[in-house]
């Protein structure tokens, strides 16, 4: 396939570099740089194919991690003022345990259908639909303001739990698509990044924004105002999508996204791509501990409210910052992590690592939680968020380095399911364990699941499928520069005549 045909049906909104005649690339000025280890040109040889970084990338991930922020704020919203939204709508702790539950029942069934629209139709349309779903939700929540409008606050939360699907797979495909192979696990964790950070604002802004008061009627104004800033929020975030966000680069970042670039649609099979997933015997192994891990993070973070209450009444500002503290925690460990893998590649030594640290983490917070110091919880609380919400984008890049050149979104999908899966059975065994038999008990059980996650990591084969895809298209790239074997280049593309016969 020639490079025009490659990149046909490539889209751009304004920043183009175009290929000249001899299949190199005009760099315009303060547009596009040279990615580190990936550029390697050739006047008329299709060998090594070109490739280059974007400064727009920055802007997409920055982009995509400020509407993930915005959907993610709302998944907690409800739970981390849960015996407020209790006595508004007059249900029971259970039902509002459902506003956070419904985020991971909804991603079950429609993530499969997701990520096939993702590989048929790419980034672009799917973060349309994101933002568009997401900003619907929220005006329907404007709506429902009314202690006999349940019902009609749970369909706006329900669709922006259908706009998650199409936003937490997201990641590590921009991250693929857009970044250099030295820079694509810091930006998958930027990506992951607004996503906590939307958790933590979750924990934090409700709480102030909603003090619990017994007027129906000022607590409902308080109520409104809470969905109108989201509201309001949203559709900025809507409107910037349409208007900015690009379906991918002209040139690939990547060897390794050139090659994938060359793979005719009609040849790509989504059913074909999941079996082979599933025969992966490294990623099914992934698949369970990641599940394992995450959803004790659900699990922690929807019931944080009802752990803190049982042992310090009336400080539910307090589970809010305890929770933004988890959080917030997190998002350095995640960033440091980002960073790290890129440095060292080290990906199951690290999640191995940040696993064990998650367990112990969980030990220790559940031992100390009762011991009546509100601050020993939030030292405890943010040592778990470093190391358990720090794994979240360990886990999204090991998986795309042991299915490349598998889909990202594919992988990342499957991921998130059994987090799903996982965070709701741990959300409800935890919560009737609680009720049952106290929090220490709840928290015990989640550490069993972790020991059981942390065992089966260190089993997992490390094969890193793209580091090495990269690896082979630069040394073939180096032996056809110095002249040593022009043949070399066979394994990326049809053998050419070297340059000094052409």
């Amino acid at each position: 396939m020639s490079e025009k045909e490659a990149l046909g049906d490539t889209t751009l909104n304004g920043d183009k570099a175009k290929p000249d005649s001899e299949n190199n690339v005009k760099q315009e000025a303060g547009d596009s740089e040279k990615p580190p280890g990936d550029q390697c040109e050739f006047g008329g040889h299709e060998g090594q194919r070109p490739t280059r970084l974007y400064k727009r990338r920055w802007l997409i991930v920055l982009l995509f991690s400020s509407y993930s922020l915005c959907n993610s704020f709302q998944w907690i919203q409800y739970g981390i003022i849960n015996n407020i939204f209790m006595n508004f709508y007059n249900v029971d702790a259970f039902t509002i345990d459902w506003m956070s539950m419904i985020y991971m029942l909804t991603y079950i069934p429609f993530i499969f259908p997701v990520t096939w629209l993702l590989d048929k139709k790419g980034l672009r349309v799917i973060a349309l639909v994101a933002t568009a779903l997401n900003c619907a939700g929220t005006w329907i929540k404007v709506a429902s303001v009314r202690p006999n409008l349940f019902a009609v606050t749970f369909l706006g939360q329900f669709c922006c739990s259908f706009a998650q699907v199409f936003i937490l797979g997201m990641p590590s495909r921009i991250a693929s698509v857009w970044f250099g192979s030295g820079e694509v696990s810091t930006a998958c964790s930027i990506g992951v990044f607004g996503n906590q950070l939307g958790i933590a604002i979750g924990f934090l802004v409700p709480p102030i924004l909603v003090p619990n008061v017994e007027d129906m009627d000022e607590l409902a104004s308080h109520i409104k105002v809470m969905f109108y800033m989201t509201a309001g929020v949203a559709t900025l975030l809507f409107i910037l999508v349409v208007f900015v966000f690009q379906e991918r680069p002209e040139l690939p970042p990547t060897q390794a996204q050139a090659t994938a670039r060359l793979i005719p649609p009609e040849q790509y099979s989504y059913t074909a791509s999941i079996l082979r997933l599933l025969r992966n015997k490294p990623f099914i192994l992934l698949i369970i501990t990641y599940g394992l891990n995450v959803g004790c993070f659900y699990a922690v973070g929807t019931l944080l409210n009802r752990m803190i209450i049982v042992h310090y009444p009336g400080e539910e500002v307090n589970a809010g910052r305890i929770g933004l503290t988890i959080v917030i925690a997190g998002m350095v460990g995640s960033l440091i992590c980002g960073i790290w893998l890129d440095k060292t590649k080290t990906y199951k030594q690290t999640t191995l690592a940040v696993y064990f640290m998650s367990l112990v983490g969980m030990i220790v917070y559940a031992a100390t939680l009762n011991l009546g110091h509100l601050w020993v919880v939030f030292i405890t609380a943010g040592a778990l968020g470093f190391f358990m919400t720090g794994y979240l984008p360990l886990g999204f890049e090991f998986a795309v380095e042991l299915t490349y050149p598998e889909s990202e979104g594919t992988s990342s999908g499957l991921l998130n399911c059994s987090a799903q899966v996982f965070g709701i059975i741990f959300t409800i065994c935890q919560g009737k364990i609680i009720d049952g038999f106290g929090t220490l008990a709840g928290n015990i059980f989640l550490c069993v699941f972790l020991l059981i996650g942390t065992i089966m990591t260190g089993l997992i084969k490390s094969d890193l499928r793209r580091q090495n895809a990269n690896m082979l298209a630069k040394a073939a790239a180096e032996r056809q520069m110095s002249g040593q074997d022009y043949g070399a280049t066979t394994l990326i593309s049809t053998p050419q005549t070297p340059p000094s016969q052409a």
